[in-house]
């Protein structure tokens, strides 16, 4: 498919398609967590999201790559990726999916202040500094808000920010010590070295198994198949279409999704302190995510 300059209608549908997604992959993680210990539940995806992408290698006929001049910048990403789902799964194991997703998504507000200092070129503008402006005082406002009661735990709130914070150190190390290596390939060195150290951690937080059902291994197999592997090789697929800059502003969607999900399929209460906050940082993803404007010669 030829390469596009802007976002058309079928890019649209199927950014949008993906922010559903990974918003409902926040209300399956919440349901598994109910069959299986949230570490030991990453630790196993991660295992199965390495089987997948040795078959996504194997199909295309690529080796997988992984050199030893990249081991240190590979490693760090793969730690930064195991705590942040050590973080977010046990969040979502404290707090509810809708202020977890809000939380989770701030990345972009710590990512830029990281980039400004770090990458040459990334500097804060004033549309970004508003944007990382109203996106805090949204989050100020969720955590402060206590009207959900027990499942809407402090601990996981911070937990779920702390996640966002080791994400936003996953993408930094993908876009400096990693910058030249090609997207699945960082994936692979994320859940190679992943896999070891969340089931390893896993040890330290109790039983592997609570109450089992099929529903749970059902949401295990989605996590592996359809968020890690297909939703994963349909986002790289875009991306050789489409900015990379106009599809990440589409992640403000996400939060979205995720407050209506968690209200529509786990009868989450959303109070008007949860919505402010959602409008506040979906408004400040979306000036943060928002590519600078280039004057046009005359």
């Amino acid at each position: 498919m030829q390469r596009k300059d802007r976002i058309d209608a079928l890019g649209a549908a199927a950014l949008v398609a993906i922010s559903m997604m990974l918003a409902f992959n926040q209300v399956v993680i919440r349901v598994v967590n109910d069959g299986l210990q949230p570490v030991f539940f990453a630790g196993v995806r991660s295992a199965g999201a390495v089987l997948c992408l040795w078959l996504w290698f194997a199909v295309r006929r690529r080796p997988f790559g992984l050199l030893r001049r990249n081991a240190f910048y590979g490693v760090l990403m793969g730690l930064f990726f195991s705590l942040e789902f050590i973080l977010l799964f046990t969040a979502l194991d404290l707090t509810t999916v809708s202020r977890a997703t809000i939380m989770l998504y701030t990345m972009s507000i710590w990512l830029a202040l990281a980039a400004h200092v770090i990458i040459p070129g990334e500097r804060i503008t004033r549309t970004k500094a508003a944007g990382q402006g109203l996106a805090f005082v949204g989050v100020v406002i969720a955590i402060a808000w206590r009207g959900q009661g027990g499942d809407a735990s402090l601990t996981g709130d911070i937990l779920a920010l702390l996640a966002s914070f080791a994400w936003a150190g996953l993408a930094l190390v993908a876009r400096t010590g990693l910058k030249d290596v090609a997207p699945d390939r960082q994936l692979l060195w994320q859940v190679l070295v992943s896999t070891p150290v969340l089931l390893i951690a896993a040890l330290f937080f109790g039983p592997f198994i609570r109450e089992l059902e099929p529903i749970h291994l059902w949401g295990l197999a989605f996590q592996i198949v359809v968020v890690l592997a297909l939703g994963f090789a349909f986002w790289l697929w875009l991306l050789t279409i489409y900015p990379a800059a106009s599809v990440a502003a589409f992640g403000f969607l996400t939060p979205v999704f995720g407050v209506v999900l968690g209200w529509l399929l786990l009868d989450e209460p959303i109070g008007p302190p949860i919505l402010i906050s959602l409008v506040l940082v979906s408004t400040g993803l979306i000036l943060i995510n928002r590519p600078p404007q280039v004057p046009q010669k005359v």
